[in-house]
């Protein structure tokens, strides 16, 4: 048998409120995330970390303590591996996991990987939309620390796969359906933000972000009042606009609901269970925005996992590098772009 390796790469998050501040150090100590000479980055994340700290801890404290990113990336693991021995009985595939900022760190899981001694690995990412600040992140870490053997292909990006549109647009329905279809709604198509500067730069994250919305928005006439929107802003930079809470103003001025689907994540935590839940839930009755509804993230959708399966075993029969899986392309003048960052290596 083939001996497969997926290595799932996601974000992570503290499992403890003592974790917190090591977590957000982690995090703004990436020169991915802050530009900066390590002289001044360092101090600096050390400062947003304890700046930080008690704000972060409460949010995680109305998720019980903790973040469930990681058991709801097992479940996916777990299924995708299923998934795989179900399409291919000569695959002997098994699935890692490999955070960026928290457990289980990177440099633990290329040790288990190449104990596992695969002969073949596909990297992918559960960053549906390619960004320099997650995929490359993620990515430039593996490469530095992996050692073991195996043929490796990567799965750069998939916004506009056909699984994770239909994932997204049967939540959407869902959650608009029982709530009895109600007219005056608005679609906010809500992603995490980036310093505009990032993308000025030429990261290809909104053009990703735009285009996964528009494919999910085909599948749903029925709404066709929908705009993008980003969330999530830290910090004195200018950010990608409009943000969400701005355009959740908009509606409640308007006299309008809104309805939003989180497309820029795969799994429930902090941006959507606490940002989304609680603090947007909160804002939309203050301004009048009623109904304020919201979709859930892909999980373990079937749709979304038989095309996780298909990205693996495609990855699998082509020939090495990053590709990206589907039909998206990068339009011309994404510089950032994996493609094209790699055939200029």
């Amino acid at each position: 048998m083939t001996k497969l390796a997926v290595v799932l790469f996601n974000l992570g998050g503290p499992e403890r409120l003592k974790d917190v501040k090591p977590f957000l150090f982690n995090l703004f100590r990436d020169p991915a995330i802050i530009t900066l000479p390590a002289v001044a980055r360092l101090p600096l994340a050390a400062l947003i970390a304890t700046t930080r700290e008690r704000v972060a801890q409460a949010n995680y404290a109305i998720m019980g303590g903790g973040s469930p990113l990681l058991a709801e990336t097992g479940a996916q693991a777990r299924a995708l591996e299923a998934e795989l021995g179900a399409q291919d009985p000569e695959l002997d595939a098994r699935c890692f996991i490999a955070m960026r900022y928290w457990r289980p760190f990177a440099k633990d899981v290329a040790a288990q990987v190449a104990a596992f001694a695969p002969d073949e690995i596909v990297l992918l990412p559960l960053y549906p939309q390619y960004s320099t600040t997650t995929t490359a992140s993620s990515l430039k870490e593996w490469r530095s620390l992996y050692r073991g053997p195996g043929r490796a292909r990567t799965v750069c990006c998939y916004p506009t796969a056909t699984g994770l549109v239909g994932a997204h647009a049967r939540a959407i329905r869902k959650v608009w359906e029982e709530a009895g279809k109600p007219q005056g709604v608005r679609l906010l198509f809500s992603a995490h933000g980036l310093p505009q500067k990032i993308v000025d730069g030429g990261d290809p994250y909104r053009a990703q972000i735009e285009a996964t919305a528009e494919a999910i928005a085909a599948q749903l006439p029925e709404l066709a009042d929908r705009r993008v929107c980003f969330q999530s802003r830290v910090g004195r930079l200018q950010w990608l606009k409009p943000a969400t809470d701005e355009e959740i103003r908009r509606a409640g001025a308007e006299g309008k609901g809104v309805l939003i689907a989180p497309i820029a994540f795969v799994s429930e935590h902090v941006e959507t269970l606490v940002e989304l839940d609680h603090e947007y839930a909160r804002l939309a009755a203050q301004m009048g925005c009623a109904p304020y509804l919201r979709a859930r993230t892909p999980g373990i959708q079937g749709l979304f996992i038989e095309e996780l399966t298909r990205a693996v075993l495609r990855a699998v029969g082509r020939p090495g590098g990053a590709a990206p899986h589907g039909p998206w392309r990068c339009p011309a003048g994404h510089a950032k772009c994996a493609l094209r960052t790699e055939e200029a290596a």
